[in-house]
């Protein structure tokens, strides 16, 4: 990537993993279809495969997601970070990744029951049918049915720069250090 610093966009809930296709997927997500879908158009459309870069810059129990790849059309430059807590997702994802992913974006939505049919999943792992306020399975503490929707964009990138790092090594990797530094140095000096 060139020297210039590229708007940074940390406007999104997180990050998914998902391990069922071909290649392992990163998901950024977002609290809407539209916001998504208007991210990809207007930026990651004009994004080369092969110049897509993620970093994972660890900080203790924390890591910072980072995105980045010069557009083909400069004016729609765009990079993404965010601070996330490491999650077993996250380690399975840097475990199995073997070198490349899927790139896609998704919307993010909360369901409470009303929402949805009898046969979906709690986020205790228990069907609603087994929810009558609190969860009636015995030994699960679920205080009330609570569940969550993914949809998933179609369009994927491909992506084989994938790098995990320690916050101490970001200043060998330019991408990582400009995020680091625009988004956390820079304002604490």
């Amino acid at each position: 990537m060139s020297g210039s610093s590229f708007p940074w966009c940390e406007d999104f809930i997180g990050v998914a993993y998902r391990y069922f296709d071909l290649r392992m997927n990163v998901v950024p997500l977002f609290h809407n279809q539209k916001k998504a879908s208007d991210l990809w158009n207007e930026n990651v459309h004009w994004w080369s495969d092969h110049d897509i870069k993620i970093r994972f810059v660890e900080s203790g129990d924390q890591y910072w997601f980072i995105l980045a790849s010069e557009s083909r059309r400069p004016d729609h430059n765009m990079s993404f970070f965010k601070l996330l807590p490491k999650s077993e997702n996250y380690v399975r994802f840097k475990k199995g990744h073997q070198g490349e992913a899927y790139l896609r974006f998704a919307s993010y939505s909360e369901k409470a029951a009303k929402d949805v049919k009898d046969s979906a999943v709690c986020n205790c792992g228990h069907t609603k049918e087994d929810h009558e306020g609190g969860c009636t399975v015995d030994e699960c503490r679920c205080g009330e049915f609570a569940s969550f929707e993914l949809k998933l964009l179609k369009k994927k990138k491909t992506v084989t720069d994938i790098k995990f790092l320690e916050e101490k090594d970001v200043k060998d990797d330019a991408i990582s250090w400009n995020c680091l530094y625009v988004n956390k140095y820079k304002n604490s000096e």
